[in-house]
């Protein structure tokens, strides 16, 4: 995620998500995000430019980052940046053929992945117009449902596709609405980012009293979206995705 402030950031999320900080490789401009020593995110401060959105963008590992935007591009995405150099790694923001931005990151992250995926406190969310299409594009583009090691298997559960590693874990979903439901001409593509957490109401308390607010509420099961002061749009939840 960008930001205007680091340190505005840094205490909204300590507050909101309990997170701890530090630097990395990529200097003082950019910090690392974790729970109980477990990395859940990186931030980057970047000088406020009139008009500019500040979102959260999930970035996937991949064993080439050049090689997945070129097929991307072959596959209709668009490269917005890179591949570029960001020692220890090599990273590049991409679109997918509706639109939704993604990243991919080349490079060094965590030893072991499928404990990291057992415990990291975050799943991604992709709502698009086409969810079978999209499942196709990413499939082809990042390897899913491949023999590659460290893949995920794609299956269609309640409605939406939905990513599991081979442990078992829900690390995405991607969904457009039922199968017979017509395509809403106006929605907008993105990927959405889920952070699960014990207390609700306390994140929305606390998101309220650090410069965020709540976007909407969803009682019945546990979740809302919140924005945090830039205006950067996420989801808490209090049950594991499923």
């Amino acid at each position: 995620m960008t930001t205007r402030d680091l340190s505005t950031t840094e205490k909204f999320y300590s507050a909101v998500l309990g997170w701890d900080w530090r630097s990395g490789k990529l200097g003082e401009q950019y910090r690392f995000a974790s729970v109980g020593g477990v990395p859940v995110a990186g931030v980057s401060a970047v000088e406020a430019m009139a008009q500019q959105a500040f979102a959260w963008t999930p970035f996937f590992a991949v064993s080439n980052a050049d090689e997945t935007a070129a097929r991307s591009q072959e596959r209709g995405g668009t490269t917005a940046v890179g591949p570029i150099s960001f020692p220890p790694g090599r990273a590049a923001l991409l679109a997918d053929r509706d639109g939704a931005v993604f990243g991919v990151w080349e490079g060094e992250l965590v030893a072991d992945w499928e404990e990291w995926r057992r415990v990291a406190p975050v799943f991604v969310e992709l709502h698009t117009r086409d969810a079978f299409d999209a499942a196709i594009f990413y499939a082809e583009v990042l390897g899913w449902a491949s023999k590659a090691e460290g893949c995920c298997e794609v299956h269609y559960e309640n409605e939406r596709v939905v990513l599991r590693s081979r442990a078992d874990t829900v690390v995405a979903h991607i969904h457009s609405g039922a199968v017979d439901s017509a395509r809403d001409p106006a929605m907008r593509p993105h990927w959405q980012i889920h952070f699960s957490v014990a207390d609700v109401a306390a994140c929305i308390e606390a998101a309220r009293d650090h410069g965020g607010s709540l976007v909407q509420e969803a009682r019945d099961v546990g979740e809302a979206v919140l924005s945090d002061p830039d205006g950067a749009r996420f989801v808490v939840n209090s049950q594991t995705a499923e």
